[in-house]
Parts: structure tokens; sequence; C-alpha cells
């Protein structure tokens, strides 16, 4: 950009070039161009865009619909991508409703009695998370999982005093504990990883002797990121009285796996990107938290509450907004800054629209169309499915060559076939992560199986 005339470089700036020159004065920085100095180099664009023309609008856009065409998308590949983010079904009426402009448009609700749509959404939303994880009390929605994670391992630091130990699975998200490590890195917080065995599930054994008296919380998640579902009771007992914390990447399991809340789970967090809101290249998303009753005062964001008017009829408003800057400063427990009310309000819907038994019905889809793919797969003969654990809708698969070169043989045949492993854990670059949903279908799993039999087969010669 550098090298451009000063009218082409900022002409999409809606600053006058007097309001630029003074505010760049105020900063104490020569020109705009400095503001970018920590993009590298090599990946700054420093010509025009080299766009055929001049053309009418109606030119331009064909052409680049054309361009926009030749990227390999989701839409045009059978895709078995998960880890985090997970293609499902979104009811055509959820993005139509979004663009009401009392919802696209609305922020933070500070005037209930011109916000009683949004509120009584949010409260909606609040109630389907302690439905769906057996807790008691939620907040109105966080950032993403990462995030929520973090955020209920500060709760949990609140809690106690002088303990500065949290253990973490090692099957949690690997990117969900980079976020905790940069966000307690200059708190004191040590984090103790606590790996897995044979099937796939946390090691007890491990977990029992970690659980020393400077240890406040203990977090896992279920189904964790190798797609293996956790036993609750399991780790109750070897965790103690700590505080356990459960993490839920893959929102549609709470259809049908039993909530965190009935075995002894004091905070539940997770990402909601399941409950009909689409993958959207990483986001926007939205995370959530539900704590037990006696929690609620130490949690992040807001809550709203139910209350009713001088009239008597049914009303909502904010409540316990532990966190706001405004209301309680440097002592803010959080510092989140939004409630992601928009895509709350998307979850909410989708789970309105669905009710129990339809997301029972995701969820059997899930897990019945990967147990499916699990053996088709596992006939053939050089693949190996090395967890033993159950799964809901993902699983592991290790083959004799690198995954990132099976991948990309599928590729070929126009298939997204999962998550290579060596990219987060070191000696596991022969497995990669597959997940199944609802929207995936016997053809293209017989195909996936075929596809896989035959890039094993060329990879041998």
């Amino acid at each position: 950009m550098s090298n451009l005339p000063e009218t082409r470089t900022h002409r999409y700036i809606p600053n006058a070039s007097e309001d630029v020159r003074e505010m760049l004065e105020v900063i104490g920085v020569p020109s705009i161009d400095r503001l970018f100095d920590s993009i590298p180099a090599e990946v700054k664009l420093d010509r025009l865009l080299d766009v055929p023309g001049p053309w009418s609008e109606i030119e331009s856009r064909r052409w680049f619909r054309a361009l926009a065409s030749r990227n390999a998308t989701a839409v045009d590949h059978a895709s078995f991508l998960g880890g985090g983010a997970y293609a499902h079904y979104q009811p055509a009426c959820i993005d139509q409703l979004l663009l009401r402009g009392e919802f696209l448009t609305a922020y933070t609700p500070y005037q209930p009695e011109v916000s009683q749509g949004t509120l009584q959404s949010i409260f909606e939303y609040q109630t389907h998370q302690c439905l769906l994880t057996g807790l008691d009390v939620a907040n109105a929605s966080l950032y993403d999982g990462s995030t929520a994670l973090c955020e209920a391992i500060l709760l949990a630091e609140r809690l106690v005093k002088g303990k500065k130990k949290v253990i973490v699975a090692k099957s949690i998200h690997p990117q969900y504990i980079e976020t905790v490590r940069t966000y307690v890195q200059n708190l004191g917080i040590e984090l103790v990883e606590v790996g897995w065995t044979a099937d796939g599930r946390i090691d007890t054994a491990a977990l029992r002797q970690a659980c020393g008296g400077d240890v406040f919380a203990v977090a896992v998640q279920s189904p964790n990121f190798l797609g293996v579902i956790e036993d609750y009771e399991a780790i109750a007992a070897a965790s103690g009285s700590i505080t356990r914390i459960a993490v839920v990447a893959e929102a549609t399991s709470l259809g049908i796996v039993a909530p965190p809340g009935e075995h002894g789970f004091d905070i539940c967090v997770g990402e909601g990107q399941a409950w009909g809101v689409p993958t959207s290249f990483g986001g926007p998303y939205v995370g959530f938290m539900v704590v037990r009753d006696a929690l609620k005062r130490y949690m992040p964001g807001r809550l709203v509450g139910e209350t009713v008017d001088v009239d008597g009829r049914r009303a909502y408003v904010l409540t316990l907004a532990t966190r706001e800057q405004h209301i309680r400063r440097g002592k803010a427990t959080s510092n989140i800054c939004t409630n992601e009310a928009l895509i709350a309000l998307a979850a909410n819907m989708y789970l309105s629209l669905m009710g129990k038994e339809g997301l029972r019905e995701v969820a059997e889809q899930c897990l019945q169309k990967t147990n499916y793919l699990r053996e088709k797969l596992r006939g053939i003969g050089s693949v190996k499915l090395p967890f033993s654990g159950p799964v809901y809708n993902e699983f592991v698969v290790r083959t004799p060559f690198p995954a990132t070169e099976i991948l990309g043989d599928l590729e070929h045949e126009k298939i997204l076939g999962g998550i290579p492993l060596g990219r987060f854990y070191s000696g596991h670059d022969n497995e990669f992560l597959v997940a199944v949903t609802e929207l995936n279908t016997r053809e293209q799993m017989d195909h996936y199986a075929a596809a896989l039999n035959a890039a094993i087969s060329r990879e041998r010669r």
C-alpha cells in the first residue's frame, strides 16, 4: 500500500484529508500506512487490484462470480470437517428473522421498556441452556467456546483464594487450551495437562494423582476433541470436591448425552455454533456458560431476569450485570464488552423450532451416521480406529501414511475428509479427525469409504 498514491491508498476511508491529518497529528503518527506496520511486507498488496475493465456493474459482478466459482468450498464437496465447527441444517426462517431491524441493529438492551423482544429472547436462550445442561443459571452469552472456557477458569479461581493450579484434559480442543494460556499467562495460574488412555478418555488415575491441594478446578471436554464421550462419573470420583468444568464444543450432543449437571459438575461452558449458526469462515459464534445457583454472582457477563411491571404484566430486565465496567469498573469480573445477542438469538430460534424431539432427532442421526461410517472404514484392512471409547459424531482414523497426503487424495475426489491431528499433537501425523452430521448422506459416506480405500492403495504403490 505504501507505494500507491495517497488518494488511491485511502480512497475508502470516509474522512476528509484534513480530518485524517489532524487525527494522525494527535496520535503522533506520520501516515496511515504506519498503522499497518505489523502486517508483514510480503503479504501486503503494493499495487492496485488487477481487475479488467472498464466494465458496467453487471459485467463486474459477472466477472467476480466467475472468479469466486474457482474456490473449493464445502458446498461443492462432501464435507466431513469438524474439530469445533460443525455443519448442521439451519432452518430457512432464522436468517430471515435475523434481518429484522429491531434485532439486527440492537445493542445492549439497557432500556427494558423498549427492549422487551430482545430481552425475552435472551431469557429464553438462558432457559434453553439450563434445560440442556442440567444446571441452574445461564448468562446472556459469551464470545465463543474458547473464551467461555477461559471465563469459567477465572470464575473458579475467584471461588478459592490462594490456589493457582487448574487441570485441563489434553483432549480439550487444543485451540481452546491455547486461548486459556493466553488469558492466564500473566495471572500466576498454572495449567496442568492430563492425557488420555487407550479408549480416548481422560486418564482418571493421572487425574486423581494431579488433584493436589493447590488445584482449584478441573476442566474436561465431552465429547472431547478426539470425538470420545467422557465418563463424567469417573471424573467426579477422581476429582473429589474440586470445582469441575464441563466443556461442550458440539452442542447438539446435549440432545442425547446425559447433561453434566446430573453428574456433579459445577460449570458448563461451550460453543453454541451447532445450534443453527453457520460455520461462516470461523465466526461470529456464540459461547455459553451455565452454573450452579450458588455461583451465579461470580459469573461474567449479564443475566436477563423475569419480573412483573407496575400493572402486574410479565416483563424482562437486565440483572446481575457482574462484569459491567460502567457499574463495577476496576472490580469487574471480565472484559466482556458485548453479549453476542444476535447470534444467541439465532441459537434460541433454532432450539425453539427444533424442540426436544427435533434436537434429539438431530443427535440420533449424528450418532447413527457416525457409527455407519466407522464400520465402513473399519472394513478397510489398513485403517485403524485407535480409540475404543464411545463417540458421538467424530472419531479418529489412522492409516499407514501421512494424513495430509491421504486427505489431499480425498480432496481430489471432492471430499473434505477431515482434520490432520499432526497439526495439534506431536507423533500423530498419520491420524485425522472425521466428523459426521445429519447433513451427510449414505451416498457420501459410501463414496468416502471407497475413496479412502483407493487413496491408501495408491499410496502403497
